[in-house]
């Protein structure tokens, strides 16, 4: 592979969302969230994200790591009633806090990305309706303006949600995410109503931006990877990328109204409508895309099993770093969109060895091999902006709670130390070289 694969405004960096980092629950004027509310039959041990990683407090220590990283980009997200704690109200010590942390960032050469919406639902809209009303609309169309007037001098970068089809379909039909429902037969209304939100919040930011910025949003995806590269093969598995089980309702459902305007059918009780097109189909410069696992061995859409012993993170996802880059092509080759990698990594189970360090060499070799296959993607001309890694440190795995450890840096939940891993000192050989060596 050449050196040059990747650009030289190439953004590489790394990501993390409010509710999994920020802690600080009632403080500087916040109120709850749905997942400041889970019970503690809901999450793991009876965990919560009251203090996470206390990256509310601990912020500037937490971007000075970044510096130390290399990192070039931090995606990050804004917990919606830390800035409007209850409707109609803007908390100015919210938004002072993503100020500064704007500023801070771009003061160590970190570009600042933001998702408007990563999931932490406040309280206040969720008993006015949340998802299952048409009334969220306006709510975050006012959002989003109040978060762009303040940020959109100094933020370039925006995403309306995270991944519509975790939360909504984990949230609302399995049961497994906040606000913990089972009501598949909504999942028309919800979508709508996800989608209508989305294309509002995008109208607000190219409103209200106060300099030309860059809009996309974030999905959760994954590609069937082919069983060899014949061509009949590769059409095989792009259709099921895009017609079957998880690539019907993982990527197609969302992707074909939001980034086409076409309406989609499926199961014969879930539907999107032309009428709606128009107004969920705004033009974004860019698609996100949360890449971990294939779909070939989905528990849901698929008849493969892995053979035994085959890799699988903490989660029990196989790791397949071959999905990288089918993802990518299949997903660029029918929208035709520049791509950012908004999530990617290694969920393990971290621990400081006897030494003091955290030596965490499967994390370091699964980003070689997904940024291998990324490089690929690059090498064939296709328009990559940046690669996020998933996440900056360990944090709050929603109903997982602590065990799961994504992080580039090791957090010890109980005193609040950092340590930065083995795998980000290689990260950060990796930006300084631009991707050469992979």
């Amino acid at each position: 592979m050449s050196d040059s694969s990747f650009s030289k405004d190439f953004l590489w960096g790394a990501a993390a969302a409010s509710a999994q980092i920020e802690g600080g629950w009632k403080d500087g004027g916040r109120t709850p969230s749905i997942w400041d509310m889970a019970t503690k039959k809901q999450v793991k041990h009876g965990e919560t994200c009251h203090t996470a990683c206390d990256h509310y407090h601990r912020w500037k220590e937490d971007v000075a790591l970044m510096k130390e990283m290399g990192l070039k980009s931090y995606r990050f997200s804004i917990s919606w009633s830390r800035v409007i704690p209850e409707e109609g109200k803007v908390n100015p010590e919210g938004l002072k806090f993503y100020s500064d942390l704007v500023d801070e960032l771009l003061a160590n050469g970190i570009e600042p990305l933001v998702t408007i919406f990563h999931w932490d639902l406040p309280m206040w809209v969720y008993k006015k309706g949340g998802w299952l009303s048409e009334g969220i609309v306006p709510l975050f169309r006012e959002y989003t303006k109040v978060v762009v007037e303040a940020l959109s001098d100094r933020v370039k970068w925006w995403m309306t949600i995270n991944e519509p089809g975790c939360f909504i379909m984990n949230g609302y039909m399995q049961g497994a995410h906040a606000p913990f429902k089972r009501d598949y037969l909504a999942l028309s209304r919800l979508s709508r109503n996800c989608m209508l939100v989305h294309a509002a919040s995008v109208k607000a930011i190219r409103q209200y931006a106060k300099q030309p910025v860059k809009v996309g949003i974030a999905f959760s995806t994954g590609a069937w990877v082919p069983e060899n590269e014949t061509p009949a093969e590769i059409e095989k598995a792009r259709k099921l990328s895009v017609e079957e089980g998880n690539g019907l309702m993982g990527n197609r459902w969302w992707m074909d109204p939001m980034l086409a305007g076409k309406p989609v059918r499926a199961y014969g009780i879930y539907a999107s409508h032309e009428r709606d097109m128009a107004e969920i189909a705004q033009p974004l410069d860019f698609i996100g895309l949360n890449i971990y696992t294939s779909f070939n061995y989905a528990d849901w859409g698929s008849n493969q099993r892995p053979a035994p012993g085959t890799p699988r993170n903490a989660l029990g996802w196989v790791i397949d770093e071959r999905c990288m880059y089918w993802n990518v092509r299949f997903i660029y080759e029918r929208y035709k969109l520049p791509i950012m990698i908004t999530e990617n990594g290694l969920a393990a189970h971290d621990m400081v060895s006897l030494d003091g360090k955290v030596h965490d060499p499967k994390r370091t070799d699964f980003m070689k091999r997904y940024l291998g296959q990324l490089k690929r993607a690059a090498n064939e001309g296709i328009p990559l902006l940046g690669y996020q890694h998933w996440s900056v440190m360990d944090n709050f795995e929603w109903a997982e709670g602590y065990d799961p450890r994504f992080g580039l840096v090791y957090v010890d939940f109980t005193t609040g130390k950092r340590i930065i891993k083995d795998s980000a000192w290689e990260y950060k050989h990796i930006i300084e070289t631009n991707g050469a060596k992979l």
